[in-house]
């Protein structure tokens, strides 16, 4: 297929230390009330009071919405945003981790046009542009603050459900590595992993045969413009994700780990994840592990799988993250030393609960479509019996 491309990103885009005093600007562009939503944990600290302090220094009123509950059951985000539309924001402020940036774009969506949310569960129902959103993350893994997509619990679902639409991508990221610095080493550990697994499986999509004549779907398989950005965030990630989570002050590591995120969400944003991540949301369901820690633990084994189908992208992963032995075998190197599980038996899944999970991922065919290899149910379950004994082919 002749190479193409597409990328939906933020109007504006800031990188660097001390790239949040960019704030106050940006904000008023959108108008003079914002809703600030925030994780919980950023309530009465420095930073959180500068942030408001800076916008009301330009004349601008915020509220402060912190009732960000973890997973983000769909029932809080609904009730979030009755308290939105009564507020009735120019702006939506997405201050903390992945969580919080999803809550924001989905409280932006229901100030927009009211819920219940579940009505926009999917792809492309969003019905037009939400209220803007500037997004500052304080982790570095996701990459929420340029991508179109949000996930929600739904205890009506076995598993977390999307809401997926180019019109959530926020209006503006701010990403300054100087609100990594105090995240613990497990976050830094699982959020890197993750940001480095969307690096991955969007170098090694399947090219969709997407006509132009038609809406596009949300991920596009695989994108010419994307791919040396995902090809960037390895060569960011690799050398320093293991330094910035044994030297958590180094901020030369938190920098590189923090534009390894953007870019590996850049990247994804457009092209999409596949296998890893398809398999990630019902292990993550039957063992309430973390998100980063089951997509990186499964990395290493889905790139062994897709290797026959991709070999060059996989050798060139390889370049791009220094390493003389393949790319297969740095990330298992890169998962010891930052404390990823090397099995799907070390997180307690016995082999008798895989044929489960392989059915539940077959669930998820707007990932699985963009896999570079067939994803049968057999693949999926070999993929995952390779995980619970650790058996890989390098």
């Amino acid at each position: 297929m002749p190479e193409i491309g597409t990328l939906r990103l933020p109007a504006r885009v800031h990188f660097g230390y001390d790239a949040r005093e960019q704030l106050p600007e940006i904000v008023r562009v959108h108008g003079r009330r914002v809703l600030a939503v925030v994780d919980p944990f950023l309530t009465g600290t420095p930073f959180l009071a500068s942030a408001v302090g800076g916008l009301e220094a330009v004349g601008v009123e915020v509220k402060v919405y912190a009732d960000v509950t973890p997973e983000l059951p769909v029932d809080s985000l609904d009730a979030a945003g009755v308290v939105a539309r009564e507020y009735g924001p120019d702006v939506i402020v997405a201050i903390g981790g992945g969580s919080a940036l999803d809550a924001a774009k989905l409280i932006a969506l229901l100030a927009a046009y009211g819920g219940p949310l579940n009505s926009y569960y999917g792809e492309n129902l969003v019905p037009g542009p939400v209220v803007p959103i500037v997004a500052l993350p304080t982790t570095a893994g996701t990459g929420s603050e340029v991508t179109p997509v949000a996930v929600v619990s739904d205890p009506d679902r076995e598993l977390k459900v999307g809401i997926s639409s180019p019109f959530l991508v926020p209006a503006a990221a701010i990403v300054d590595p100087e609100l990594t610095l105090g995240s613990p080493a497990t976050v830094t550990a699982y959020s890197g992993i993750d940001a480095l697994v969307h690096a991955v499986e969007s170098y090694t999509a399947r090219p969709l045969e997407n006509s132009w004549a038609a809406p596009l779907p949300v991920f596009t398989g695989r994108n010419a413009l994307a791919e040396p950005v995902a090809l960037q965030a390895a060569r960011h990630l690799g050398p320093w994700l293991e330094v910035a989570v044994s030297e958590p002050d180094n901020r030369r590591a938190r920098s590189e780990v923090a534009r390894g995120s953007l870019l590996g969400g850049i990247a994804f944003g457009s092209t999409g994840t596949h296998l890893g991540h398809a398999l990630q949301y019902p292990i993550g369901a039957l063992t309430k592990t973390p998100h980063g820690l089951g997509t990186g633990l499964m990395l290493p084994y889905v790139l062994d799988a897709v290797r026959s189908a991709v070999p060059d992208r996989v050798d060139a992963l390889g370049e791009a993250l220094g390493a003389p032995d393949g790319a297969i075998a740095r990330i298992v190197a890169i998962n010891r030393a930052i404390g990823v599980p090397a099995t799907l038996a070390e997180i307690g899944l016995a082999r008798d609960q895989l044929p489960r999970i392989a059915d539940l991922a077959l669930g998820a065919q707007r990932l699985l479509a963009i896999a570079p290899i067939d994803p049968t149910r057999e693949a999926l379950l070999e993929i995952l019996e390779r995980a619970h004994d650790g058996a890989l082919t390098v």
